[in-house]
């Protein structure tokens, strides 16, 4: 006859119930911690909507109306939309490949091109329409031999505010891809490879749809960043104007009224596009094999 081994069991901390309930098998309370966390955390929120709110709440139903149905309100924001898909566009398919490489490969002067890709987070955006100006304007390095040779031309045209736009919500793709990227497992990608994947079949088959999520996620970012972008493009483009910029516009010539009517409208259309795009994001597949 044989004696039983006793199963191991996990140690317990002093004093925590077992099976996470208290004594007498009441189900345990939410730990302060998280209530103390909570009670700090409900503070930012309310310092992030409560402003929103307020701009909402303080308009008349006619002015908003009638600011709604301006035809300049519209195009404006038509013309961001149209600039931010673009750029968001535009920073995924240069931004995906490069955060995969910064992911995957390890060089000299790796940590200077990180931090030259989240500079445009730190620099003043109009000082960042001032440096994009010297490139991409009348007598710039690319924006003069661009216009007389293809005749592109970046001050007055969509060009210009999608570069405006680029310049400034980019890294958000970059850094949210490359993250995404370093959370695959390497050895997965080898494991494909053995099985006679190659390179490309195994960044779009494996690489790829892991990553998905927090590529989606960048992509909204950069999205929601090109929007709402002002400095840059007033200085580079100004017209044709933007809604930020229409929203200044409307600010200097007619006052706070029509200013904060378009601003409402603005953020209306850009909070559904951005639930839908976060909807998405979550959505993606791989996000809980991560």
């Amino acid at each position: 006859m044989t004696e039983k081994t006793p199963r191991a069991t996990a140690p317990m901390l002093p004093g925590a119930p077992a099976n996470g309930r208290r004594r007498g098998g009441a189900p345990s309370r939410p730990d302060r911690l998280y209530l103390l966390f909570w009670f700090f955390g409900s503070i930012l929120v309310a310092f992030l909507v409560v402003p929103l709110v307020a701009l909402a709440l303080s308009q008349s139903w006619p002015n908003f109306a009638a600011v709604a149905r301006m035809a300049d309100v519209d195009q404006a924001i038509a013309l961001s939309l149209e600039g931010a898909f673009l750029s968001a566009t535009l920073a995924a398919l240069a931004g995906v490949p490069l955060a995969y490489a910064l992911a995957r490969t390890a060089f000299p002067g790796k940590s200077l091109i990180a931090a030259l890709i989240d500079l445009p987070l730190a620099v003043p955006h109009t000082v960042a329409g001032i440096a994009l100006l010297m490139v991409f304007g009348r007598h710039g390095v690319f924006g003069e031999p661009l216009q007389t040779l293809v005749g592109l031309k970046f001050w007055g045209t969509i060009a210009g505010i999608v570069v405006a736009m680029l310049f400034v919500s980019a890294p958000y793709t970059v850094n949210a891809a490359r993250i995404g990227f370093e959370a695959v497992d390497p050895r997965l990608e080898k494991i494909a490879r053995t099985l006679g994947l190659g390179p490309w079949r195994t960044f779009l088959r494996i690489t790829l749809p892991l990553a998905r999520a927090s590529i989606m996620t960048g992509v909204t970012l950069t999205y929601a960043r090109s929007i709402s972008e002002f400095g840059a493009v007033v200085i580079l483009v100004y017209y044709p104007m933007t809604a930020p910029v229409l929203v200044y516009e409307l600010f200097l010539r007619f006052g706070l009224d029509q200013a904060s009517a378009a601003a409402v409208l603005l953020l209306a259309v850009s909070l559904a596009l951005f639930l839908i795009l976060r909807a998405l994001a979550r959505a993606a597949p791989g996000r809980a094999n991560r």
